[in-house]
């Protein structure tokens, strides 16, 4: 399970189908997630732009104060009336001690941009409280306000959709893998594992990506690696759970909405 571990240890290369030259490649290695042009299943570093920022890294509360090298999970702000809201994988956040945990959304070598945001109250399925299923592999957490705003207004939120077909377009997978201090990201189209798991091939998505959003063309949160072997036992294929009817109303709690 490369991403079950929360804390990471010692980090190891990601290699990227053997080729570290692919994290040098520039924005135009990257294709648009509405299936524009560019290869699909390349991994690069992942241009900063307004709506990659929305993901982040995140870090056990006592290393707020030296983040390098520290980032565990990945995830990414979504929207809500509040806006307040993250989403990550389930296994990332249920931690034994219900440690503190902070949130750095556009996390770059050891910089916090848009600021460290403390991570409040969790909510995580049933069916992952109740026994840790895979196919409930996903949680959303409030993040505290910070310089009198939320995160949102800092850095804005994708839209959380359920219901999507897998694959129904290409996707775009952006993530820390724990031996990078940059983010990194890879398009290509989801297919389906199961009923309730889906798929993607991109290189280098070793431990640490986890959490990592599924954005497609319209800037919609369609899946968050995690799911299948707490995202995957290698590196170059990852999972999801599908989000059905089980994330919809995780998130009508999350949100308070009836």
């Amino acid at each position: 399970m490369k991403r079950s571990s929360r804390i990471s240890g010692t980090p190891r290369p990601v290699l990227l189908g053997g080729a570290m030259v692919l994290l040098a490649a520039t924005s135009a290695s990257v294709a648009a997630a509405d299936d524009g042009p560019g290869p699909l299943g390349v991994t690069a570093v992942a241009v900063a732009t307004a709506h990659s920022v929305r993901v982040g890294a995140l870090f056990s509360a006592d290393k707020a104060d030296d983040l390098t090298g520290n980032h565990f999970c990945s995830a990414s702000v979504v929207h809500s009336p509040q806006g307040n809201l993250i989403v990550t994988a389930a296994h990332c956040v249920d931690t034994d001690d219900d440690s503190d945990l902070v949130f750095v959304p556009g996390y770059r070598d050891g910089q916090a941009p848009y600021g460290v945001w403390k991570v409040g109250i969790r909510f995580l399925p049933d069916g992952w409280s109740n026994g840790q299923h895979e196919d409930s592999d996903i949680a959303f957490a409030y993040v505290d306000e910070l310089d009198g705003k939320q995160i949102e207004d800092v850095v804005g939120g994708n839209h959380f959709a359920t219901g999507v077909a897998t694959g129904a377009t290409a996707v775009t997978v952006t993530g820390y893998p724990d031996s990078h201090e940059v983010p990194i990201s890879c398009t290509n189209k989801p297919s389906a594992h199961s009923s309730t798991q889906q798929r993607i091939d991109c290189p280098g998505f070793s431990g640490g990506t986890s959490g990592s959003p599924w954005v497609n063309g319209d800037h919609e949160v369609v899946g968050v690696l995690g799911g299948h072997e707490q995202g995957g036992d290698t590196d170059d294929t990852s999972y999801s759970v599908v989000l059905g009817a089980e994330a919809a109303e995780l998130y009508r709690d999350a949100v308070g909405e009836p």
